[in-house]
């Protein structure tokens, strides 16, 4: 049999168990609504998390750069491609994050994989989350750091796993979490986390993709949110979800931007962000200085939304941010209510193994701050309706 009739059957075998991943075809900006597969439909299962996708005041800021920088830097950063605006994005981002200094990358993915390698060697360990996301287990394994994996949210068992490391004698010792679990909503343990840095020595790295423009003061974060801003080593950002544009960052000391200059491969080796992204992105910033207004819209709509779907009888998991699970466990039924909700005019995707483990599918719902209250009465009333359809409810 050829690789491509292995990989055929691969393709299949996800068909039939519920596992295939369908992609539907967007034909219109991102919003509340939006055109699938030729269908308006409302979204539920973005990442805007503010609305900012296709906020008039980052159309207007990324027009303008193109008209003053052209579309794209022409260069990696580190030989001919950093423009002014990359250091005011920078800038920015750093103010906002009440850090000393940021570096800004090509995605969030790409931001943990110029971290982790770049600051580890086989001297050191490196404690992860069990359930972090796979840009840092990517970036873990691109390191030659021995590692321990902690269980979820278990500040008992990561003190065990230090202390293991220290008796392996680890030189470096690199605690990695999410901040936001980003499939079922809860929130990292940060300040056990903080503790038990502080007492074995360990250095704390924090992935905010799903925490920024959500959690904390003016969206700042979850270091914000637990009131440990600066007790944080590493911050790893996103520009691609609650900003509304695409791209990553690293926030931290300065030592650690300067190093990563030097050292961090996809700064070093691929060019960054265009010029309109990161206008766009910089204006995303300024709007949330400005005021928390889109926040608190966000968690008003996600309160609303889960006590509805509670008193229901849907099984929402142990959400603590505006993501919702509709635990629905079986990968078959989580496709099937996937489908018939698009066919009563909801775009929201299953999300079944690998991204989550067998036994726990779902229906991720994303809500927005730009939903409105008749948009998520239209999407609760899907649900219950297609519920009982399917015997979930």
């Amino acid at each position: 049999m050829s690789i491509w009739e292995e990989l055929k059957q691969e393709v299949e075998s996800l068909k039939e168990s519920g596992l295939y991943l369908r992609i539907r075809r967007i034909s219109s900006p991102q919003g509340a609504w939006f055109v699938v597969d030729g269908k308006k439909v409302l979204n539920l299962c973005s990442n805007n998390y503010l609305g900012l996708a296709n906020e008039p005041r980052l159309k207007e800021a990324a027009k303008k750069a193109i008209e003053q920088w052209g579309v794209g830097p022409g260069a990696v950063r580190t030989i001919a491609g950093t423009q002014d605006l990359h250091i005011q994005l920078e800038e920015a981002l750093a103010r906002f994050k009440e850090v000393e200094a940021t570096l800004v990358v090509q995605s969030g993915f790409n931001a943990n994989q110029a971290v982790i390698p770049a600051i580890t060697s086989e001297k050191d360990a490196i404690l992860s989350d069990e359930l972090n996301h796979a840009s840092i287990i990517d970036g873990v394994r691109l390191s030659k750091a021995k590692r321990y994996v902690w269980k979820h949210r278990d500040v008992e068992d990561l003190e065990r796993k230090l202390k293991e490391a220290i008796k392996d004698g680890a030189r470096r010792k690199l605690i990695i979490t999410d901040g936001v679990f980003s499939m079922d909503g809860d929130l990292a343990p940060l300040p056990g986390i903080v503790e038990l840095a502080k007492k074995y020595d360990a250095i704390v790295m924090v992935d905010d993709a799903h925490g920024e423009g959500v959690l904390g003061d003016h969206g700042r974060g979850i270091a914000s949110h637990f009131n440990l801003t600066g007790q944080v080593d590493i911050e790893i950002g996103t520009l691609s979800k609650a900003f509304g544009v695409v791209g990553g960052y690293i926030a931290g000391k300065k030592e650690l931007i300067e190093y990563l200059k030097q050292k961090a491969r996809p700064f070093l080796f691929s060019s960054s962000l265009s010029p309109a992204d990161t206008a766009a992105a910089l204006e995303a910033v300024r709007i949330l200085e400005e005021s928390d207004e889109r926040v608190k819209k966000l968690w008003e709509n996600a309160e609303y939304f889960k006590k509805q779907m509670t008193s229901l009888g849907f099984d929402v998991g142990h959400s603590e941010t505006p993501i919702t699970p509709v635990m629905l466990y079986d990968a078959k039924v989580a496709s099937k209510f996937s489908e018939r909700l698009f066919e009563e005019g909801i775009f929201a995707q299953s999300i079944g193994y690998p991204v989550v483990p067998k036994g726990k599918a779902r229906i991720r719902v994303m809500i927005s701050a730009v939903h409105t209250r008749d948009d998520l009465d239209f999407a609760i009333s899907r649900f219950e309706k297609i519920g009982k359809e399917l015997g979930v409810i």
